[in-house]
């Protein structure tokens, strides 16, 4: 699981600096950044953070994001 204190503090690495980067922990699974759209997958208890990671997955709805997200 996620500490509470890692989901207060990380933020979208695309946007933190222009708009924020505030994100959404989704179904305990998925981090979404509310300004760009990107999704960042968490496995096993690791949130991946990273910008190419999140472009994979920006066109797909919040809903249709597989739980849980595929290994790679």
């Amino acid at each position: 699981m996620v500490s509470q204190e890692l989901i207060e503090i990380l933020r979208c690495p695309a946007c933190v600096r222009e708009t924020g980067g505030e994100l959404e922990f989704y179904k305990e699974t998925w981090f979404v950044c509310a300004d760009c759209g990107r999704k960042y997958p968490v496995r096993e208890d690791i949130p991946v953070m990273l910008i190419d990671e999140g472009d994979k997955w920006v066109e797909t709805a919040k809903d249709a994001l597989p739980i849980p997200p595929p290994e790679k």
